[in-house]
């Protein structure tokens, strides 16, 4: 399959929901990074995308607006919009991916936002006044992060 159609099928599995069709065009040792979240590889970044789709009453919608690729990179222009269960605040994000493919499947996925301007959005006043620091986007990776832990763990125990 052409790279700039892997891109297009990612992010309408993505938009639809469907994480297995996701991770179908994810390499096994994939590398994601990403402002909110940090380094995740392999199968933490797979776990990423399950735990972000889990939630049914998600008002989630996705939009690929440009992409383009050619044998060995790839790059993507998206938004999501949804509204952050957390503070129960809308969010449009604005995305600019790039990629990187090796034996016909994505092994490194980067994507980059404004993450003040997500603050703002997603915390209102605290992410005015903080959002721009290393110390919130340090803090906005832990929290993730520790998501993450928890969902993986549970995961793993729902399948003992």
């Amino acid at each position: 399959m052409p790279n700039h159609k892997l891109i297009k099928n990612f992010y309408s599995s993505f938009s639809k929901r469907d994480v297995e069709g996701m991770l179908e065009y994810y390499h096994k040792d994939i590398v994601f990074q990403d402002p909110a979240f940090g380094l995740l590889k392999g199968e933490r970044a797979h776990k990423m995308w399950q735990m972000l789709l889990s939630k049914e009453d998600s008002d989630l919608k996705i939009v690929l607006k440009n992409s383009s690729a050619d044998n060995k990179k790839g790059t993507a222009e998206w938004t999501a919009q949804y509204t952050l269960s957390d503070t129960n605040r809308r969010v449009l994000n604005h995305v600019t991916a790039s990629f990187t493919f090796e034996d016909g499947k994505i092994i490194e996925h980067i994507d980059k936002f404004d993450l003040w301007k997500w603050t703002r959005q997603a915390l209102g006043i605290k992410g005015y006044l903080l959002g721009w620091t290393p110390f919130m986007k340090k803090k906005i990776q832990q929290k993730l992060n520790t998501r993450l832990d928890r969902f993986i763990c549970k995961e793993n125990k729902s399948l003992m």
